[in-house]
C-alpha cells in the first residue's frame, strides 16, 4: 500500500536486502515492494469477505435480532447527524447526548449514506466494508515480506477470526472504523515507516475515547525505533494519545453527560473480590487479569490463530490497553470472545504474525508448516465463532413471525413515540422517537407500544416474561387499547392521557 522507505539502513535486517529475504522469494514469488497495488485476487479476498460479513450482518438483522443496545443506539445518532444535529439516543433516555456516552464524532462519516438509505442496515454495510477493508494493508505488507501465497492464507485467516466474526455477528460498532486504521498504522510501523504509522494512528482519537491508549502504545513503539526525529514523533504522538484519553474521560465525556460523570468509570470500580483497599486493588491489577478464567481463554484464544508467534514481535504490545481496560472490568462480557470486544485486538495479532515471521526469516517449508498450522486454528474455531451462523439451516428458514412484525411495525406512523421489545427497535429507530419497553430510561407516556410476548427467552431483556405480562396489563390499565395482535406481537395504542 505504501513505497518501500528510502533509508533502508535504519530497518531490521530482514527489511534491508539481507539473506533473509529469500525464504519469501521461495514461498510466493520475489518481495512485492514494486508490484504497485493490490493483485485481483487480493481485491477478490475483500470483496468475498465484505459480502460474507453483510450477509450475516443483514440476516440477523431481518430475524429479528439485532439489538437496541447497540444498534439502535449508533442508528439515531447517525440519523442525528444526518439530520444536522448533535447526536442524541432515545434508546439511552429522552434526548439523551451521545458524545457524552462515548466520544465518537467519527460517526458523523456515515450521515450522507444515512441521508440516502436511511435504515440500519446502512450502518451494518459500511461495518462490513470497513472491517473488509482492514484485510488490504496486512495482506499487501505480507506479500511485499513473505510472498503472495503467504499473504493470501494470512488475509484470509485474518478475515475469518474469531474476533472479526463475532463483532460483525452482534450489531454495529464504532471499532469499525478503527481496525482499517489499525491495519495501515501497524502496516506501516512493521515496516518502518514511522511518520506514517503515526498519521494513520492519530485518527483513532475520533473513534472512541479508550483508542488513545492504543495510540499512546504506537507512538512509544515508534520512538523505540531510535534516532531523535523518530523519538519526538513516537513521544509526540504517544502523548496525544494519553493526553486525548485524559481530557475525553475526565472532561469531556463528563461535561456532555446529564449525570455529569464518566459512566464507564464505574466498570472498573474495585470488585476484585480479595478484600478491600490496597489488596483488592493488587488483586486486581495481578492475578484478577487473568481471573476468571473467560480471561485467560480469552488471551489464548487471542494468540492462537498466529500459533503464540505473535508474542515474537513487539507490535502485540499495541493491544496492551486494551487488553488491560478489559481484564480490569467488573463487567462480565468484557472478559470473554463474545460481542465486539476483541475486534480491534485482531488486526493487532496478526500484524505481529507478519513481523514475527518477517524477523525469524521463515522461508519454504517451515513457513508454509507455520500458515497452516495458522489457518487450521482459525477454521477450527470458525464453527464457534457468529460466522458459523451462515451454516445453519435455521438462519434460513422462512419465518412468518418475521412478515408479522413488519405489518405490526408499518400501523406505527412516522415520526410517533413508541417504546418496543428489543429486536423490533432497530427496525423502527430510523423513522420514529422509539425506545426499549420496560427499560427504566426510556421515555415514558409513548403514543405506542409494540412487545413480542414470543421472544425466545434466551433472547428476553429486560423484562422477563412475568414481569412483560404484568407491565401489559397496567398498560391497558392506563388507557392503552390494544390495536393489533399477530403471531405472539402485540401492539397497543394510546387512547387517553395519562399521568
Amino acid at each position: 500500500m505504501h513505497a518501500p522507505p528510502a533509508d533502508t539502513a535504519a530497518l531490521p535486517p530482514q527489511q534491508s536486502g539481507t539473506p533473509d529475504r529469500a525464504g519469501p522469494q521461495s514461498a510466493g514469488g520475489p518481495p512485492a515492494a514494486g508490484r504497485g497495488g493490490p493483485p485481483l485476487w487480493m481485491w477478490a479476498l475483500v470483496s468475498g469477505l465484505f459480502l460474507l460479513y453483510a450477509t450475516l450482518s443483514l440476516r440477523t438483522h431481518e430475524r429479528l435480532l439485532s439489538h437496541s443496545f447497540d444498534l439502535a443506539i449508533f442508528e439515531q445518532a447517525v440519523r442525528s447527524y444526518a439530520e444536522g444535529r448533535l447526536p442524541v439516543s432515545e434508546v439511552k433516555g429522552p434526548d439523551f447526548p451521545v458524545l457524552g456516552d462515548h466520544f465518537s464524532p467519527v460517526l458523523a462519516l456515515l450521515a450522507p449514506a444515512h441521508l440516502l438509505f436511511p435504515s440500519a442496515r446502512t450502518l451494518l454495510v459500511a461495518q462490513a466494508a470497513l472491517i473488509a477493508a482492514s484485510v488490504l494493508p496486512l495482506a499487501l505488507w505480507a506479500r511485499r515480506a513473505l510472498g503472495g501465497a503467504a499473504a493470501a492464507v494470512i488475509g484470509l485467516a485474518y478475515g475469518l477470526s474469531w474476533g472479526v466474526a463475532n463483532a460483525v455477528g452482534f450489531d454495529f460498532h464504532e471499532w469499525a472504523f478503527a481496525v482499517p486504521l489499525l491495519a495501515c498504522s501497524l502496516a506501516a510501523l512493521g515496516q518502518d515507516r514511522l511518520r506514517a504509522a503515526a498519521l494513520w494512528a492519530l485518527p483513532l482519537l475520533l473513534v472512541k475515547e479508550d483508542m488513545g491508549g492504543t495510540v499512546a502504545a504506537i507512538g512509544l513503539l515508534i520512538a523505540w525505533r531510535g534516532g531523535p526525529g523518530r523519538r519526538r514523533l513516537g513521544l509526540a504522538t504517544a502523548a496525544a494519545g494519553a493526553a486525548w484519553t485524559l481530557l475525553a474521560v475526565l472532561v469531556v465525556l463528563p461535561a456532555l453527560n446529564p449525570a455529569g460523570s464518566y459512566f464507564y468509570a464505574g466498570f472498573l470500580g474495585g470488585s476484585g473480590g480479595a478484600g478491600g483497599g490496597f489488596t483488592a486493588l493488587l488483586h486486581k491489577a495481578t492475578l484478577g487479569l487473568v481471573t476468571p478464567g473467560e480471561k485467560a481463554v480469552t488471551l489464548l484464544l487471542l494468540l492462537a490463530p498466529t500459533l503464540f508467534l505473535a508474542l515474537r514481535s513487539p507490535l502485540l504490545l499495541v493491544a496492551v490497553p486494551t487488553l488491560l481496560w478489559r481484564g480490569l472490568s467488573d463487567y462480565a462480557p468484557h472478559w470473554g470472545t463474545g460481542y465486539h470486544y476483541s475486534l480491534t485486538a485482531m488486526p493487532v495479532v496478526f500484524a505481529a504474525l507478519v513481523h514475527a515471521l518477517e524477523r525469524r526469516g521463515t522461508s519454504g517449508a517451515g513457513l508454509h508448516r507455520t500458515l497452516a498450522g495458522a489457518a487450521g486454528v482459525c477454521l477450527l474455531l470458525l464453527p464457534g465463532s457468529s460466522l458459523g451462523k451462515l451454516a445453519d439451516p435455521e438462519m434460513w428458514r422462512a419465518d412468518p413471525r418475521i412478515a408479522a412484525a413488519h405489518r405490526m411495525m408499518a400501523r406505527i406512523p412516522d415520526g410517533a413515540r413508541v417504546q418496543a421489545s428489543d429486536g423490533l427497535v432497530p427496525h423502527l429507530a430510523n423513522r420514529t422517537g422509539v425506545s426499549l419497553y420496560g427499560w427504566a430510561a426510556s421515555r415514558p407516556d409513548p403514543e405506542w407500544i409494540l412487545v413480542d410476548t414470543q421472544v425466545a427467552p434466551h433472547l428476553r431483556w429486560p423484562l422477563s416474561a412475568r414481569e412483560e405480562a404484568l407491565a401489559l396489563a397496567r398498560a391497558r390499565a392506563a388507557g392503552y387499547r390494544t390495536v393489533a395482535a399477530e403471531q405472539g406481537f402485540v401492539l397497543l395504542g394510546r387512547t387517553s392521557r395519562t399521568g
